[in-house]
């Protein structure tokens, strides 16, 4: 198993937040969401400064779609980028910020905890938390390694 290392880079240049997100409102213009017409973007940096774009893509078998937040890390982790500084979110909700599901949060968590996440609304304005803060006591790659106790075999 991949022991990624949280790698803290500090705060990110206002600069580089702003095409982060956006990046992420135009990759929510690529969306496939016939079902839900929820449109969700994503942009991704990587810890060499390259950005990857997803959108969600939904399927008639619903449990077989995709978010924007992994759409954008496949991508970059299918191009050979493994470690993130932030993250970008965005939506069509107005009244509140854009914030990933579950099973996002659990996917982002595998890259580690210290990188941020940039939740935002359609005009930019964003809140931003870290992976960790949007999941507490989380489960990752370290856990695996953990001593556990000795069981019998059946």
């Amino acid at each position: 198993m991949m022991n990624i290392e949280d790698q803290t880079s500090g705060p990110l240049p206002k600069e580089i937040v702003r095409v982060l997100i956006e990046k992420a409102h135009e990759a929510k213009n690529q969306a496939y969401c016939p079902y839900s017409k929820f449109r969700v973007g994503a942009a991704v940096l990587t810890q060499d400064d390259r950005m990857f774009k997803g959108c969600n893509v939904e399927n008639a078998c619903y449990n077989l779609g995709v978010c924007a937040e992994r759409t954008a890390m496949l991508k970059a982790v299918s191009e050979g980028h493994k470690t993130f500084k932030a993250i970008a979110i965005a939506s069509d909700m107005n009244d509140e910020f854009i914030s990933p599901c579950g099973a996002c949060r659990q996917f982002m968590r595998e890259f580690g905890l210290k990188w941020d996440v940039y939740m935002t609304k359609p005009d930019s304005s964003y809140e931003k938390m870290t992976v960790e803060q949007l999941l507490p006591r989380s489960f990752g790659p370290d856990d695996l390694t953990q001593k556990k106790i000795d069981t019998p075999n059946e």
